[in-house]
């Protein structure tokens, strides 16, 4: 399989247990979870915030007013795909517990299901849109060597 060039930033904010977080995305893990997810080439900045940061993020560019596991701002598809994916440690690492998931998994599942937002991917205009991109999602995280992230 021939994986697509891409160029990554990868940023922490100052937050409560971010050496955790950071242990858990090394660059080249971060790099080989997105790029498996790509169409095309692509520049991508990857930043893990705090609650605060998150709820701002949600809150101005999106109205609502929570601090959310996964932000995607996209801003070009073509000819190199770029965008910024915006993480919030805090909600990641609720979520990954609440759902038995290690932080790893979970984190790979969110970059992945980032990275196919910023490709024109999107799961709320329909049932069959959300279920071709959980499936969609699901094959690309068991090609990368993690279960199923739909599994009950």
């Amino acid at each position: 399989m021939s994986l697509h060039q891409l160029s990554l930033s990868l940023q922490f904010g100052r937050f409560d247990g971010a050496a955790a977080h950071r242990a858990v995305l090394p660059r080249h893990k971060v790099t080989r979870w997105i790029r498996h997810a790509l169409a095309s080439d692509a520049e991508i900045t990857v930043r893990i915030v705090d609650a605060d940061e998150g709820q701002a993020l949600n809150r101005d560019y999106r109205h609502k007013d929570y601090a959310t596991n996964v932000l995607t701002f996209d801003y070009t598809q073509e000819p190199v795909v770029t965008a910024d994916l915006v993480l919030c440690a805090p909600v990641v690492e609720r979520e990954a517990r609440e759902q038995n998931k290690s932080l790893e998994e979970h984190y790979a599942h969110l970059l992945v299901h980032g990275a196919l937002h910023a490709q024109g991917w999107d799961h709320e205009t329909s049932e069959a849109d959300a279920q071709e991109m959980e499936d969609y999602e699901t094959a690309i995280l068991q090609e990368l060597g993690f279960a199923d992230p739909y599994a009950a």
